[in-house]
């Protein structure tokens, strides 16, 4: 399975934890696989610079190299223009070229698409409930 993790779930996952963490662990564990672009990258890149800077003592989870090399780095060719936030237009078209199941979001812009063009927007808890839902039993 393929999916894309847009950039508040990485952020959480590095800075707080919690269920985006649990998610990113199983990126590493190769429970699935994620799809990300050059433009992604560059936001992970410059929001995980900008929390550094607000957060410089709390202690990461985990490094962004560290996630990165367990993604499939593609080059989407798809162009749309659905997203009330153009910038979150990348995403799909990540998920799209990559031929994702799911972009895992807790952005509310992306969320209530829901689903474009046979890819489903959720949020990590619905994805882990989902396809883990024993960590949660």
């Amino acid at each position: 399975m393929k999916i894309v993790l847009d950039t508040n779930v990485i952020a959480s996952a590095m800075f707080f934890g919690g269920q985006p963490g649990t998610l990113v662990r199983l990126l590493v564990f190769n429970d699935f696989q994620a799809c990300v672009s050059n433009e992604i990258l560059n936001e992970y890149e410059r929001i995980m610079e900008e929390l550094s800077l607000k957060y410089p003592y709390k202690p990461m989870q985990f490094s962004l190299d560290e996630i990165i090399k367990y993604m499939e780095k593609i080059t989407p060719t798809t162009h749309v223009e659905i997203c009330r936030d153009p910038d979150d237009n990348k995403f799909i078209e990540c998920a799209i070229d990559g031929k994702c199941i799911y972009i895992v979001s807790g952005d509310k812009d992306l969320l209530t698409l829901n689903n474009f063009n046979g890819v489903q927007i959720v949020t990590v808890s619905e994805f882990l409930n989902t396809y883990y839902p024993e960590l949660f039993s």
